[in-house]
């Protein structure tokens, strides 16, 4: 699915004007505002893939677009697996991610002669939810995988475990061109997969909301998504603790950045075309002031911010492309 609406619902108002007045400072127009954002600087900028980066990067526009009107940017969500194509295809100047470049991908950038640059924007605590009346809360890894897992049969909650309901479960799910379809399959499921994949008899949706919706109205059912999605959900859906073999675990920012939250914690990224960077000054300004405000960004859409040491690290990328 590819939308450039601006879903910001996912953002309050109230946030987002906050980071809109504090990003400008009371700055001249015209003026360097400190916030990253070249207010003299005017054209569009496309950005596609990634679901669960779609709320930082619709905010980021939304927030640019405050100080300056005379960049547009538009924002679609095909997956990560879908914004790669068109990026790589040299369609679109950034690209989001819910998991590193493939090599496949790489090999289809070289061809068509697109230079980028990764650059990590926030850490994500993926999150499996429930129907919130199910009479679950926490599975192991093991459970994780054996309900999952490509070959499984696993139709009634009882068969994960005794002491479960006997209830049916329905599942949702992300597409195959999702990075967190991608993540489960291969981090999660059978990280020595030549070929990562998960069971393929659930209701599958690139769209988080429809998964949300699907599970919340659903008795018995489970899913998956970024954990945005989840927050932003709560008073519908359950959220599951994960044991990795140290006792459940909730999704949380703390438990993410603790390392904690095992093995569901993971990076998001986007990614740069460094030619439209340095050609167009849109993209630039759009980018720049993506990373300075990233913090505030990341705490807005209600994402786990970058850890001191990843945020230099995304800084440091960025500022090696300026020269």
């Amino acid at each position: 699915m590819n939308r450039t609406s601006h879903r910001l619902a996912l953002i309050p108002g109230a946030a987002l004007l906050a980071l809109a007045l504090a990003a400008c400072g009371g700055a001249e127009a015209g003026s360097d505002t400190g916030s990253g954002a070249d207010t003299s600087a005017s054209g569009s900028v496309a950005v596609d893939g990634s679901s669960t980066v779609y709320p930082m990067s619709v905010a980021a526009g939304e927030l640019l677009n405050e100080e300056n009107p005379d960049v547009e940017v538009t924002v679609g969500e095909a997956g990560t697996g879908g914004g790669f194509e068109a990026f790589c295809a040299d369609q679109t100047d950034v690209s989001d991610a819910s998991r590193p470049i493939e090599e496949d991908e790489v090999a289809a950038c070289e061809k068509a002669g697109v230079e980028y640059t990764e650059l990590q924007v926030a850490t994500d605590a993926l999150t499996v939810v429930v129907h919130p009346d199910l009479d679950v809360d926490c599975l192991t890894v093991d459970q994780l995988v054996q309900l999952w897992a490509p070959d499984s049969e696993v139709a009634n909650w009882n068969e994960l475990d005794p002491s479960f309901p006997d209830e049916e479960i329905s599942l949702f799910g992300p597409g195959t061109d999702s990075g967190t379809y991608d993540y489960m399959a291969a981090e999660v499921i059978d990280p020595d997969a030549e070929e990562p994949a998960t069971r393929s008899d659930y209701e599958a949706s690139e769209d988080d909301n429809v998964l949300v919706q699907g599970v919340a109205g659903t008795e018995g059912a489970t899913g998956y998504f970024g954990y945005t999605y989840y927050e932003e959900n709560s008073d519908s859906l359950k959220a599951l603790g994960i044991d990795s073999g140290n006792g459940c675990v909730e999704p949380s920012a703390d438990t993410a950045q603790a390392g904690e939250y095992t093995p569901l914690a993971r990076p998001l990224f986007i990614y740069l075309n460094n030619a439209k960077y340095n050609d167009n000054e849109a993209t630039k300004a759009y980018v720049d002031y993506y990373i300075e405000n990233l913090e505030e960004i990341a705490e807005v859409g209600q994402f786990i911010p970058l850890s001191d040491d990843l945020y230099g690290e995304t800084q440091s990328a960025l500022e090696g492309l300026s020269g």
